[in-house]
């Protein structure tokens, strides 16, 4: 067709967007609605992917992305309590991120000074009694960061409504050897013996200890793996994987996840 001939639209932009603004809000309070009459995720663990290639995607620095990915996580938090998902984990950091470049590792590391700083003030948190925990080698994170994070936790420790828990400097494998080594010196000292080892035992050691098992593993960004996230933890959980990068994740993304869940759940008479 010709460029003159083909037609051309008489909405004003603005119009547009509000009406796409309009239908999103629809679906999103048409999805809200199905949640909240299913069952919902007791634990929702969640591998945030896609941070850099959103960046890249958007012409921007790749510490920017990893900021909005953290803002994403506000966002995040804010739509876990309205749905009332009680537990959430998040992948911040794992072992192997230690090998991406200086520059970064630094710029990622303030990053997380900050928040856990932010989250041990954030009214949302005292409000919800949300208790705030590392998991990982916290013992590799410079100085700045573990003291941050010591603040949140102990700013948090009493409180046992919602449990928020950042996976950095976090191996599942090296969780799972962790678990075998006080278990060994357990049999070394003499106080249990290799028969008695069972897997709630191990259950019992990891750096979950206390929590029940995720529901459902969400992972960002259109990669179907689950790249070291809670190997033990996850061997029942349903998974669930989504194309868009981390940063990009919407308010609908995060719900049709919900819906995926409880269909399954709903499938399979569970």
């Amino acid at each position: 067709m010709d460029e003159e001939a083909r037609p051309r639209s008489t909405t004003p932009p603005y119009l547009s967007h509000a009406v796409a603004g309009a239908l999103r809000e629809t679906t999103e309070r048409q999805l809200l609605e199905k949640v909240r009459e299913g069952p919902l995720p007791r634990h929702l663990a969640i591998i945030m992917d896609g941070n850099r290639r959103f960046a890249a995607d958007h012409g921007l620095l790749i510490e920017i992305g990893h900021v909005r990915g953290k803002d994403k996580l506000e966002e995040l938090l804010n739509w876990c309590l309205e749905v009332g998902i009680r537990i959430l984990t998040v992948y911040g950091l794992s072992t192997e991120n230690f090998r991406r470049s200086s520059d970064e590792l630094t710029a990622l590391m303030d990053l997380f000074a900050r928040s856990f700083r932010e989250i041990a003030n954030d009214p949302r948190v005292h409000r919800h009694h949300i208790r705030v925990r590392a998991i990982g080698h916290v013992g590799l994170l410079p100085k700045e960061v573990q003291e941050a994070i010591a603040i949140a936790e102990k700013a948090t420790a009493a409180y046992t409504e919602y449990t928020y828990n950042v996976a950095i400097a976090y191996g599942g494998r090296e969780e799972i050897v962790d678990a075998i080594r006080e278990l060994a010196g357990e049999v070394q000292a003499g106080r249990l013996r290799p028969d008695q080892i069972d897997s709630a035992m191990v259950s019992a050691h990891l750096y979950t200890a206390d929590l029940p098992d995720p529901d459902l593993v969400f992972r960002t960004s259109g990669e179907e793996r689950i790249s070291n996230f809670l190997l033990w933890q996850s061997a029942y959980s349903e998974l669930y994987f989504s194309d868009v990068m981390w940063p990009g994740l919407t308010k609908v993304d995060f719900l049709k996840a919900i819906r995926a869940f409880q269909n399954r759940q709903r499938r399979f008479g569970t």
